[in-house]
């Protein structure tokens, strides 16, 4: 594929960017060149002296870029799993201190090493699965030094990591017990505590607010993103979720990179979103999870929009980070074509956290991070067969990756 200037929208989305029969040469880490293989005598490069990988029967793809996650957390939540099963809604359990109040209380009795340690390991599960960037979230803190601790444990992964982080501070998650009728001294906490110590220390590259209803309102949201752009923080935030609820709007109106979730839409999000470059990011294993609405990927698509997919892996509503099964949901329960949610995971995800310079697609002089199948016969088989792992190897940086 060709660089691209933005993401891939509407029809685009479609765009047939496979090539039968091909090569690919790889050297430092970068994709050198590629193309078809009766081609490849006139270039030289089959003279090189490194590691041939024999392809044949495999698709080899760009890795995935999952833009929304909420890797770093203490603790699973599977007992909310069962009280859903027994017919209590995300909004009763998140109303009797469930939900991401659950997720606070542990993550503050956790410390920054278990933290790390736990993040770590699902981090390279991620990566096993395909994942080559990855942003993560902080809001299971909602304190000062809690939303900090997060903050420097998305750090600490950054040092480490094989792949590329993107930092999103998410203070404006939930309102804490204590605040939930002084939203307005919760805020000021955010704004005059929060972002400031954020930005001194440089631990995000985003700023999020969960937009929705029983959570922040517009005015709220506006209020944060408006303070947190002094500091150069951009927004990516939820908006509608559970409710039509204004949050696309003010996303748009702040220059959000993206909103996300949008389970619930109308021709006015659509509308507001048209005359944007916000990209709408869609997480259907949420809604799978939850059972509530899938977002409507096909109005958008129709409406020209540069529809992204994300995992929004966290330990309450979406506890997976596997591409493949969104990429599965995408196609089964949102009518996105095969190849449409190939792009929505791969490109638009890389415009979703700006990385479209260096991952999203198999373009000369972007990263080697790529996934090779094992023998399939179409590119629609991996969402086609959910269950199957058909990924053989993973490359990252044209290195193998422990599998």
């Amino acid at each position: 594929m060709p660089q691209q200037e933005k993401p891939l929208a509407g029809k685009d989305l479609a765009m047939n960017s496979i090539i039968e029969n091909a090569w690919l040469y790889c050297e430092a880490g970068k994709i050198k060149a590629f193309g078809k293989m009766e081609m490849l005598a006139e270039t030289g490069y089959q003279n090189h002296n490194g590691e041939i990988i024999d392809a044949i029967g495999r698709v080899v793809l760009p890795s995935f870029v999952d833009s929304h996650t909420h890797l770093v957390f203490a603790k699973s939540r599977e007992e909310e799993f069962v009280h859903r099963i027994k017919g209590m809604s995300y909004e009763e359990i998140s109303n009797l201190g469930g939900g991401i109040l659950n997720s606070a209380r542990r993550l503050q009795e956790a410390n920054e090493d278990e933290l790390f340690e736990s993040a770590h390991t699902r981090l390279m599960q991620c990566i096993r699965w395909g994942t080559g960037a990855i942003e993560i979230k902080s809001g299971y803190g909602l304190t000062v030094s809690d939303e900090l601790k997060m903050l420097r444990v998305v750090r600490r992964l950054k040092e480490v990591s094989p792949i590329a982080i993107k930092a999103t501070f998410l203070g404006a998650h939930a309102f804490p017990m204590e605040y939930k009728e002084n939203h307005d001294d919760y805020l000021k906490l955010i704004i005059d505590e929060m972002l400031p110590k954020v930005a001194v220390d440089r631990l995000a590259d985003y700023v999020d607010v969960f937009c929705d209803r029983g959570f922040f309102s517009p005015e709220e949201t506006e209020m944060i993103l408006k303070a947190a752009a002094k500091y150069g923080l951009k927004p990516k935030i939820h908006a509608n979720e559970l409710g039509l609820t204004g949050g696309v709007q003010v996303g748009v109106k702040c220059n959000a990179i993206s909103v996300d979730h949008l389970e619930h839409t109308s021709d006015a999000e659509i509308e507001s979103l048209k005359n944007s470059n916000t990209i709408p990011t869609l997480l259907p294993s949420t809604a799978f999870f939850l059972g509530i609405p899938y977002p409507d990927a096909r109005s958008m698509i129709a409406a020209n929009l540069p529809v992204c997919l994300a995992s929004d892996y966290n330990p309450g509503s979406s506890p997976s980070g596997r591409m493949a099964f969104v990429w599965s949901l995408a196609c089964l329960r949102m009518k996105m074509l095969p190849i449409e949610a190939f792009h929505a995971l791969t490109i638009n995800g890389a415009f979703a956290l700006e990385l479209q310079n260096e991952l999203g697609s198999i373009s000369e002089g972007k990263l080697a991070n790529l996934i090779i199948t094992k023998p399939i016969p179409s590119l629609d088989y991996i969402p086609y067969h959910f269950s199957e792992d058909v990924f053989e190897k993973i490359i990252m940086d044209g290195k193998p990756f422990n599998r």
